[in-house]
């Protein structure tokens, strides 16, 4: 190997990739709304076994709820992998979540619902960083001694002339 080789890629190297590629999509939003999809699907299908006996929690509802659970699996991973719909998913998993109160065990004992509403918000909401290089520089303003310039001074000089005829009086045209 050469000096100039970086060689194997480092832990560091993976957690800058991983960072990077967390900050462009709906991340928590999709782990969340994963996370309470495994217990809806899963509950209704569990044994607990104390000693010989066995407490079977299947229900009438179990393959409402592995659909449920699965569609909210599915829309995490589409919260991860084509964030361009994240409002959608986020929407659908909200009400996928209520719909899981009266279907799947009051929605996976409460841990499945409260996950995947959390996660269903955390999508809705999210919105894109602006990068650094896109942000506009304002340009700076001579600053006067004892004048403001702004609209609402008396002091400074003031233009109530428009470009257009859209523009006066609130977008309204007058007629006469």
């Amino acid at each position: 190997m050469s000096a100039e080789s970086t060689g194997s890629r480092g832990f560091t190297y993976w957690r800058l990739r991983f960072r990077a590629w967390r900050g462009n999509r709906p991340f928590w939003g999709g782990l969340f709304t994963m996370i309470g999809g495994l217990p809806i699907a899963y509950l209704p299908y569990a044994d607990l076994r104390l000693g010989n006996m066995t407490i079977a929690m299947a229900t009438t509802a179990g393959a409402g709820s592995l659909i449920i659970g699965i569609l909210l699996i599915t829309l995490g991973l589409t919260m991860w992998f084509h964030s361009v719909v994240r409002v959608f998913a986020g929407i659908a998993a909200i009400v996928l979540a209520l719909v899981s109160l009266p279907v799947a065990n009051i929605g996976g004992f409460l841990i499945g619902f409260l996950c995947s509403l959390v996660g269903g918000a955390l999508s809705a909401s999210w919105a894109p960083g602006v990068r650094v290089e896109e942000k506009a520089v304002q340009p700076a303003q001579p600053e006067h001694e004892h004048a403001r310039t702004d609209e609402l001074s008396a002091v400074g000089p003031q233009s109530n002339a428009t470009e257009s005829t859209n523009d006066a009086n609130g977008g309204r045209n007058s007629a006469g």
